[in-house]
């Protein structure tokens, strides 16, 4: 298994992978043609984002990805990384996959200056808040409000 950025090759498969997540969060709701774009938007903007994706070095299938984009944090006067879109797919979970990607995430945000990272995870989702715990995340008090 390697982990690497996507390419536009990969978006057919980032897709399924975002069903599987946007099927089990209660915020969103699986969209190919908004799910299309919005990757489109990412890959577009390489000094800013990036996809990583988990995949099978016996014959290249995407398994697993995260995305994560730069943002200026006042309260840290530096770039902070915003990881999104964590998912596995259900063959590939509980192996040590997810925590790669996380790493790969961190340092992909570190090379790009930015001193802390965060991530949304759905309250109801027992297992992945189970996972970022395990991996060291920290809850925060803020909550997450959109308009």
């Amino acid at each position: 298994m390697v982990i690497e950025p996507a390419t536009p090759a990969d978006i057919p498969a980032l897709i399924e992978l975002l069903h599987i997540l946007f099927s089990i969060e209660q915020d969103f709701q699986p969209d190919a043609k908004k799910q299309q774009r919005g990757l489109e938007l990412l890959l577009a903007r390489p000094e800013n984002a990036v996809i990583l994706v988990a995949r099978r070095a016996i014959d290249g299938v995407v398994i697993g990805m995260v995305s994560a984009q730069l943002v200026i944090s006042t309260a840290s006067g530096a770039p902070s990384a915003w990881l999104e879109d964590v998912v596995l797919r259900p063959d590939h979970r509980a192996c040590g996959i997810g925590r790669r990607l996380l790493d790969a995430a961190a340092e992909w945000a570190t090379s790009q200056g930015a001193r802390r990272m965060q991530l949304l995870a759905d309250a109801d989702n027992a297992p992945a808040l189970g996972f970022y715990k395990h991996q060291g995340w920290q809850p925060t008090r803020l909550f997450a409000w959109r308009k």
